[in-house]
């Protein structure tokens, strides 16, 4: 019992803290959880998933996938298909199939793989997945259409490349197989999965819309109904509902009738813990034996997959389109292998190694290596490679402001003229008229608006800065750009009376911008009174208290520049202690500065 318990709780642990590690180290969570894994199970043996959950193991594990690819699913958009909808096509057509072909060669000729199990590890490998994709695009932030293009090809990608995999099972078990054979499973699979998911969706919407289900009961509900259409999905016909739980998501995000914003929040969250778990228990699941048996063999596999493979697959699939180069390079080196593949490769294994066939226990090994080699070579080297290619900056140090007054145009201005990208948002088309007319980009919309996000183009921002007049719209913005950004980058001025409960909620709102006291209506005054905005430079000689002191403690510290060139904002909660050689950006009372000057 006791071994049962720490196990359990081992699992959750490490996990999460690979997550936590991977946030705070800003590197790949997937590399910390199957080093984790492998560090728990095959070489301490501390973890061993086949005696935790017995049987249990691979049905768990298809159930979280399920789960994952149905969060998936509700990320993607509609009218963000329109824009990659063309070059994803050809990727999940043209590149997949040719990833299938080259990657079945690599595996034969490289690994020693007889063809049938080459053709089953091609098929495996097709896949790339949002469990890995998703974290490493929120980190790079690639400019233009390539972010969205992988996200759709590793959402999409995941089912299809799951079922090319069980068309290449059946024909392997068949060991002889006619058109029909492969062709009939095909078109079953698609045509139940697209049914199965569609009508889980309609389900859920109708449950929403007539308010059948209470509020504290649809995230539970809809869980139950993921389930339950993966499940039936699969029953009817082996290896759709994969796909029936994606189109369900895609069916849902994309439709008007109800809101699913809480129930997007939700599965969020819990993807992380499904994908936290299942890593564990599957690179802990590897048997030393089964690595080794692949052993040096899988460096040049892996080789061909990276260098040959991917980029072959992309511009055969891109030949035509309109993408420059920079693009079809950064598209070539973005393919990590993630949970889909890791758990297919590991239920047709033990598929394989019930019916003896040799070498079956060879794919799950094959499997992870791949896995680990891309994660690490993909994760440590794509953010440098899309900088190189002007894809994205260094670091996301822009801002989107949120508000269009003549003084929030004037900070935007300053910001932006120290190179830092920015871009303006505001519902008052006098306002966003008057920022382009000043050089400021900015966007005429709602920041609510389900097309906000499509309009602006995050390449180079990484924070929000809501400084309307309304703290009740500041607030529900850092909500809404919370998951965008991140909570630690999301800010808005001080509320305009003292008595709101916001200190009692600080979940519910962004960080304070600038000063606990610095509000919409203290800004206004300060700019109506021809206050002025001022960079200065700190050195030995001149230092931030003697900068204050100059100004007689007529200054509102707004940005600090670090001596790398990082942009900081000012806020009770930062504790910035500005040193000599870094830049302050500061709203100042140039007559206090004339007054300071002139006294004795």
């Amino acid at each position: 019992m006791e071994y049962f318990l720490l196990s359990l709780t081992a699992v959750a642990v490490l996990g999460i803290s690979a997550q936590w590690l991977g946030w705070r180290l800003r590197l790949p969570s997937i590399l910390l959880l199957l080093v984790f894994g492998i560090l728990a199970g095959p070489v301490t043996g501390f973890i061993q998933p086949e005696v935790l959950f017995g049987n249990l193991l691979y049905p768990f594990v298809s159930l979280s996938v399920a789960v994952i690819l149905f969060e998936g699913g509700l990320s993607l958009s509609l009218k963000e298909l329109r824009t990659v909808g063309g070059v994803m096509t050809r990727l999940i057509t043209i590149g997949a199939l040719t990833t299938w072909l080259l990657g079945t060669l690599a595996a034969h000729w490289m690994l020693g793989f007889d063809w049938p199990l080459a053709t089953l590890l091609g098929a495996i490998l097709v896949v790339t997945g949002p469990t890995v994709i998703t974290p490493m695009l929120r980190h790079i932030r690639p400019a233009g259409i390539t972010g969205p293009t992988l996200k759709w090809e590793s959402i999409v990608i995941d089912p299809l490349g799951a079922m090319l995999a069980v068309l290449v099972f059946e024909v392997i078990k068949l060991e002889a197989a006619t058109w029909s054979d492969v062709v009939f499973p095909l078109f079953s699979t698609i045509v139940i999965g697209s049914v199965a998911g569609l009508l889980g969706a309609l389900l859920m919407v109708l449950f929403l819309k007539k308010d059948w289900v209470p509020d504290f009961l649809q995230n539970p509900v809809t869980l139950m109904l993921v389930i339950a259409v993966f499940t039936i999905s699969n029953l009817l016909e082996h290896e759709s509902g994969l796909l029936a739980v994606t189109i369900m998501g895609f069916a849902m995000a994309n439709q008007k009738l109800v809101s699913v914003h809480h129930i997007i929040e939700f599965k969020e969250n819990l993807r992380v813990m499904l994908i936290a778990t299942v890593f564990i228990l599957l690179a802990a699941n590897l048997r030393p034996v089964d690595l080794a048996s692949v052993g040096y063999l899988s460096i040049p596999f892996l080789l061909a997959l990276l260098f040959v493979v991917r980029p072959v697959s992309v511009f055969a699939a891109t030949l035509f389109s309109k993408l420059t180069l920079q693009e079809k390079l950064f598209l070539s080196w973005m393919a990590p292998r993630g949970i889909v593949a890791a758990a297919v490769s590991s239920v047709f294994a033990l598929r394989l190694q019930e019916r003896n066939y040799p070498g079956a226990e060879k794919l799950v090994a094959a499997t992870f290596l791949v896995i680990i080699g891309t994660v690490v070579v993909y994760g440590l080297t794509s953010g440098l490679l899309a900088r190189r290619l002007r894809l994205t900056q260094a670091e996301a140090d822009g801002a989107l402001f949120l508000g269009g007054r003549f003084w929030v145009r004037r900070i935007a201005k300053a910001v932006q003229d120290e190179g830092y990208p920015v871009i303006l948002v505001d519902n008052s088309l006098h306002n966003v008229l008057a920022a382009r007319m000043e050089g400021v980009p900015a966007v005429y919309s709602s920041v609510f608006s389900e097309t906000v996000l499509e309009q602006v183009s995050l390449g180079g921002i990484g924070r929000l800065l809501a400084m309307t007049g309304n703290d009740d719209t500041n607030a529900l913005a850092a909500l809404h750009f919370a998951p965008v950004f991140g909570r630690n980058q999301i800010f808005q001025l001080a509320p305009e009376e003292k008595q709101l409960p916001y200190e009692a909620s600080p979940h519910l709102r962004g960080r304070l911008l600038f000063g606990e006291n610095v509000n919409h209506m203290l800004l206004t005054q300060r700019f109506l009174d021809e206050w002025a905005i001022k960079k200065t430079k700190l050195s030995e000689n001149f230092v931030f208290d003697a900068l204050k002191t100059h100004y007689a403690g007529n200054i509102i510290p707004l940005f600090l520049i670090t001596a790398e060139g990082k942009l900081r904002i000012f806020s009770p909660d930062a504790k910035l202690n500005p040193q000599p050689g870094q830049t302050v950006i500061s709203l100042v009372n140039p007559k206090t500065e004339q007054q300071a000057y002139r006294s004795p």
